[in-house]
């Protein structure tokens, strides 16, 4: 949780620019990256031998910092090696390392958005990534340092000074709510009920003027949303459905959005091992996507129309949990057979998808960490859908707004693995067998024909298990960026 920075366009010379640490790009070989050379001359130093001693080939992600020695107007400099390849990529990658190494001063200044012509996407890239990079979720440490960093001044030529803020805007909507959906699903499941992530979401509604509305668990049972209270029935946390929009595009159709709000995963009478539960916070991570979605769009005023509808339930094996074999009817008449309680995300997810199904949106988007079975490591998501043409455009979305993701296809061949004696569906495949695509063909039960849905198998992307040189342990608010850039696009290509 990380106060968000002051971001200034200034057209100084990095030699000059007043600030605590003066970021500065740097390639592989070593090389220097824009204005190396000139603050090389005001130091009166080489770099390039200073990093060659030092054993710094300028690769991706090294770092290495001098004094300025009081000849710059910085008090230190900070190298990081940066990536030759996709200019957008490397300026969000190199913001992140900056992000996380600026945190102790109290004023930076980079010229690390140079890298790139478009002065906008890239101030943008950098922005977004230096949030995401500062952020640290330590409410509860008592010893923790917060970020120092109070501003920040991006260096530009004169010329692109008004393009580079409209970045810098976008930057900040985009990476403060990304921030948003970490907090939520990096809380404590003891804090971060159902109930509460209601309450966040009606307050961020009630701030931006957006329409909102919370289903109860006696709503629920009248709206007929057996699943969403099947997964809740077992926790003394009630269940919560939780309904936004937004309206920028007059009478267009809208673009559905939904995740998966699982706010702590137990497995349910089907008990999780230990060593698995002790994270089990992390599965709300595709409803706090899903709610930081509809933010930023309404904070960056998109010309088009949204619908949310995300629910929340906490899984536990209490008195009154679903049991193994019970049948679920969910909302729209078609029910399932639920054979294992640690599957669900799906089960919950059909509620959802059913009911904004009714909507008949322009396209339905979903997110959930359902599976880790999709062999695509914590880099990428798993993308599956009904429409080709919706699935190429999120992978386009995805790989545009540093959220990468692959497509792996609903093979149909496999249905028949997770038919029921009982029901319309089982939960799991014969002979207990899962994967992120027999999970996505359960979901596809539930979307109406001619509705075009991608959905997104998060559980390897939306929580970092292991801390890297991007991320610290914890949420990456997955894929709260690919929705925002696939809804831009769409907004976009209606000339908003």
């Amino acid at each position: 949780m990380t106060e968000t920075p002051r971001f200034e366009i200034s057209s100084a010379a990095a030699p000059s620019a007043r600030a605590d640490l003066l970021v500065l790009p740097m390639f592989e070989g070593p090389s220097l990256g824009p204005d190396g050379m000139e603050v090389e001359a005001a130091l009166g130093i080489s770099l390039l031998d200073a990093l060659r001693r030092n054993g710094i080939r300028g690769k991706r992600g090294e770092a290495f910092a001098l004094e300025g020695l009081g000849l710059l107007g910085s008090k230190r400099v900070l190298l990081i090696g940066a990536d030759r390849g996709d200019e957008v990529t490397a300026i969000r990658e190199t913001g992140m390392r900056a992000g996380s190494a600026a945190r102790p001063y109290r004023t930076v200044a980079t010229t690390v958005v140079t890298l790139a012509a478009d002065a906008s996407t890239a101030a943008a890239a950098f922005v977004e990534g230096f949030l995401l990079g500062s952020y640290r979720y330590d409410r509860h440490r008592s010893d923790a340092e917060p970020a120092r960093t109070t501003s920040v001044k991006v260096l530009v030529a004169a010329g692109v000074r008004a393009a580079a803020k409209r970045g810098v805007e976008r930057g900040m909507i985009v990476g403060a709510a990304t921030n948003w959906a970490r907090d939520l699903t990096n809380a404590p499941a003891s804090e971060s009920t159902p109930a509460m992530i209601a309450d966040e979401a009606t307050t961020m509604a009630k701030r931006l003027g957006l329409p909102s509305k919370v289903w109860t668990r006696r709503a629920l049972e009248v709206g007929g949303f057996g699943g969403i209270l099947g997964v809740g029935a077992g926790s003394a946390n009630e269940p919560r459905l939780v309904e936004l929009g937004y309206r920028g595009g007059g009478r267009a159709a809208a673009i559905a959005v939904t995740g998966k709000g699982v706010t702590f995963d137990s497995g349910g009478l089907n008990v999780k091992r230990t060593s698995e539960m002790a994270w089990m916070r992390s599965d709300v991570a595709g409803g706090a996507a899903a709610l930081a979605t509809v933010r930023a769009v309404a904070e960056l005023g998109l010309a088009t129309n949204v619908d949310a509808a995300v629910p929340f339930a906490e899984n536990m094996p209490g008195g009154s949990a679903i049991r193994p074999g019970d049948v679920v009817h969910h909302r729209g008449g078609r029910t399932s057979e639920v054979l294992d309680t640690d599957g669900e995300g799906r089960v919950m997810m059909a509620d959802a998808l059913a009911y904004l199904c009714e909507k008949r949106p322009a396209a339905l988007l979903d997110s959930a960490t359902l599976t880790d079975a999709s062999g695509l490591g914590p880099d990428l998501w798993a993308a599956m859908g009904t429409d080709p043409a919706l699935v190429a455009e999120m992978l386009a979305a995805g790989s545009e707004s540093g959220e990468p993701g692959w497509e792996i296809p609903l093979w149909t061949r496999y249905r028949p693995s997770i038919d029921s004696t009982v029901a319309d569906v089982k939960n799991v495949g014969d002979h207990g067998a899962d994967s992120a695509m027999l999970a996505g063909l359960f979901l596809k039960d539930f979307v109406a024909d001619g509705v075009p849905w991608v959905h997104l198998d998060t559980g390897s992307s939306a929580w970092a298990e292991h801390p890297s040189d991007l991320w610290p342990e914890g949420a990456t608010g997955a894929p709260t960026r690919a929705f925002v850039r696939l809804i831009e696009r769409r907004a976009a290509a209606t000339g908003g």
